[in-house]
């Protein structure tokens, strides 16, 4: 069986937000503290004996949170369209983080996304 490392970094951002249609409080404006722990997966092991650096891994993180940062995301692509949900914001940073980091040997596998200290997603697009 080959060797395969699960690797865990956790950045964070805040933004706010409206959940369009949605029948309570959340409809109105409001942000959160959002905490983001990036799961990746490697096979291989470079010379120095790592997978991938934590610190490439948390750089991409934050990069795709800058953008997101400080923001009304409603306002911003592609929560213009659809709702800016934790679900929707937790695929979001899976498919921009992927862009920078999957390579041969190095796969994102999960993005938890926490609203609060007490809910949270965890999106991937492992088979189940």
């Amino acid at each position: 069986m080959p060797a395969r490392y699960q690797l865990k970094v956790i950045t964070e951002f805040a933004s706010a937000h409206t959940l369009r249609d949605y029948p309570g409080a959340c409809s109105r404006m409001h942000g959160h503290n959002w905490k983001v722990e990036l799961e990746a997966v490697v096979t291989q092991l470079d010379k120095t004996g790592m997978g991938i650096d934590f610190k490439k891994m948390k750089q991409a993180a934050r990069e795709v949170g800058d953008r997101l940062d400080h923001h009304y995301l409603n306002e911003l692509e592609p929560f213009t369209e659809i709702n800016p949900t934790a679900e929707n914001i937790a695929a979001y940073l899976y498919r921009e983080i992927s862009t920078q980091l999957n390579t041969n040997t190095i796969k994102v596998s999960a993005v938890t996304l926490w609203e609060t200290e007490r809910a949270c997603v965890r999106y991937s697009e492992e088979n189940i």
